[in-house]
């Protein structure tokens, strides 16, 4: 089998990229980045396998995406602009990249006959749904651009299965993280902001008071859903959209608390206001996934924290 991932040079995408390398029957992996938001350095590893492939190029551009999409078995799209408050301060560019980016893959997917591929949905499309855990069958009304953008993925899919015969399989990704995830610029996610801070000593920021509650999720599990529902799930012709969680609920406080006792320090956070477009509460109902594909927490919340402290630490001491 052959495979595109989109975004590989990027966080999630790059470990995906690395799950499918290490398996016998995928006869090549190719990546289409544009690398503003992925690095080389992801991927520098995977150049001295022979199966491995590198475009630069951008899913905003239809001849990209054909280009790349073309012999190919499947597809596994990570590529997105993430971040709400980036969205909610530039809702075009987000929109352009998650939506018609989006779109141009499926296009290239229908185009060159590939009748599967996975691709990164949010937990963001719940929004205000108060009921916890969520589960796939019900949303609330969504809060950002980011989130609406993904919801739009997620209507394009179910039309492209029903009209075109395509396996989509869509991912409500909770909170990810792990090695390889940024933890500078504007945007970075808390989890790598707060391990940047333990190890430099200093305090981080937490929005709000330290209550809102995330289901952390280690990228070694993303891994897992990715590569069964391209290798073991068979549904030809249909859409589904699952949640990829550990089914565990954690507050900002508790994740700080955890990071500190990992790190033997002991450093009072500093609390700032609630970002606009936050999801206050956010917990994963994840039985669907682990019925129909089989899905594992093959790392749990502190093992996978614990995971990314080591790594980067390494990075760290390298620099």
């Amino acid at each position: 089998m052959k495979l595109l991932v989109t975004g590989g040079a990027g966080f999630i995408g790059s470990h995906i990229v690395e799950g499918l390398l290490k398996r016998r029957d995928v006869t090549g992996v190719r990546v289409l980045d544009n690398l503003s938001t992925g690095y080389l350095k992801n991927i520098e590893a995977f150049k001295e396998d022979d199966r491995f492939e590198f475009i630069e190029g951008d899913i905003r551009s239809v001849a990209d995406c054909t280009k790349a999409a073309t012999g190919m078995d499947m597809i596994s799209h990570q590529a997105a602009l993430g971040s709400v408050p980036r969205s909610i301060k530039d809702p075009a560019t987000t929109h352009d990249v998650n939506v018609n980016g989006f779109l141009n893959i499926l296009d290239a997917a229908r185009g060159g006959g590939i009748k599967k591929m996975t691709y990164a949905s949010s937990s963001s499309v719940y929004g205000d749904l108060p009921d916890s855990p969520k589960v796939e069958t019900k949303t609330g009304r969504v809060l950002s651009p980011y989130a609406a953008g993904k919801m739009a993925n997620e209507l394009y899919a179910e039309a492209y299965a029903r009209q075109y015969g395509i396996q989509l399989v869509g991912f409500r990704y909770f909170n990810v993280f792990g090695p390889r995830q940024d933890p500078n610029g504007a945007y970075a996610a808390v989890i790598p902001l707060f391990v940047k801070a333990a190890l430099e000593g200093k305090a981080p920021v937490i929005n709000g008071d330290g209550s809102i509650t995330r289901d952390f999720t280690y990228v070694e599990n993303v891994v897992n859903a990715n590569l069964n529902a391209l290798f073991e799930f068979e549904q030809p012709g249909t859409h589904e959209v699952f949640n990829i969680a550990c089914g565990q609920t954690t507050s900002l406080n508790e994740l700080w608390r955890l990071i500190c006792k990992l790190c033997e320090i002991e450093i009072q956070p500093i609390y700032g206001p609630v970002r606009n477009g936050d999801i206050l509460q956010s917990l994963a109902e994840i039985s669907k996934a682990k019925m129909k594909l089989k899905y594992t927490i093959l790392k749990t919340l502190e093992q996978g924290i614990e995971q990314t402290i080591n790594w980067s630490h390494a990075i760290q001491v390298k620099s």
